[in-house]
């Protein structure tokens, strides 16, 4: 019997972004986690996964607490490169007002604040990590998500089965609020007629059949989706050759409550008839 070969998890991000949240998403998965972990440590630790026959998945939460110690992280990286691993990085991410509400709300310096701003660490914080962001395989903005939705969003992504082909999260949004920083794909449906000018629909949302069938029934909304469909199918074998595997897409409207909502649920059953695991999230429902 062939064994499988050694998956780890890297777990990053700014501080306060839901490391904690993701790391105990990936525990309840079956990954064998290890928090704050010395990057300099990062290759023995995986040394000592390797020979153990009970560890196959490993997830290292790896983050500026380590002071001094992080600057390790990239040549730590590079030897992985050399062992038979299946590294995915998992970068968590926020805005700075999210999380200098949640610095506050916790009492808690940032760690790289010093004698200076909860501002002035993340902004220090955000340039230590740009290029670890740039290349992470899958990045969450966290801004606007409960810890449930979180969970969801590690469940999808690192689940039991390494996944061979793509998998997308179709995210509705609202405009207003802004778009979301995580987004590999962002669709504008406020070209749609908006249900919120119908007395009768503007009460409901794009989960109820009404609105949904007003939002999908015109001719381009069908032909937008039929576009998207194929640009996703278009852009799949490319993204798998270059070994991204994750894709996040925003539908958007003006308040996030019709016209993405039903044209989100729409584009995701059309994503998942192609054989792509797709999941759905609302981040603005219920905002307004």
């Amino acid at each position: 019997m062939t064994q499988r070969p050694l998956e780890v998890a890297l777990v990053t991000g700014m501080s306060g972004a839901g490391r904690s949240t993701a790391a105990r998403a990936l525990e309840d998965l079956g990954w064998f986690v290890m928090d704050n972990l010395p990057p300099a440590l990062l290759s023995q630790a995986i040394d000592m996964a390797t020979t153990s026959n009970n560890l196959d998945r490993v997830a290292v939460v790896v983050d500026v607490r380590s002071g001094s110690m992080f600057q390790a992280l990239a040549a730590a990286l590079d030897d992985l490169e050399t062992k038979q691993v299946l590294l995915r990085t998992l970068f968590l991410e926020a805005s700075d007002e999210s999380l200098v509400r949640r610095f506050e709300s916790s009492r808690r310096p940032h760690p790289l604040q010093g004698q200076s701003r909860i501002v002035d660490g993340l902004q220090a914080e955000r340039s230590l990590l740009g290029d670890l962001r740039a290349e992470a395989d899958v990045v969450v903005d966290t801004t606007h998500l409960n810890v449930h939705d979180l969970r969801r969003k590690v469940e999808a992504a690192f689940a039991e089965e390494t996944p061979a082909d793509l998998r997308a999260t179709v995210l509705s949004f609202g405009f207003k609020y802004g778009i979301p920083v995580d987004a590999d794909l962002v669709a504008d449906m406020r070209f749609l007629e908006n249900p919120h000018w119908d007395p009768q629909l503007r009460p409901l949302n794009g989960l109820d059949a009404q609105v949904s069938e007003a939002v999908l029934q015109s001719a381009a909304a069908q032909q937008f989706l039929t576009l998207y469909g194929n640009l996703v199918s278009t852009m799949r074998p490319g993204y798998l050759t270059e070994g991204k595997r994750y894709m996040t897409i925003a539908v958007g409207c003006t308040g996030g409550k019709h016209r993405s909502v039903a044209t989100a649920e729409e584009l995701a059953k059309r994503l998942r008839a192609q054989g792509i695991q797709t999941l759905v999230l609302h981040r603005d429902l219920g905002r307004e």
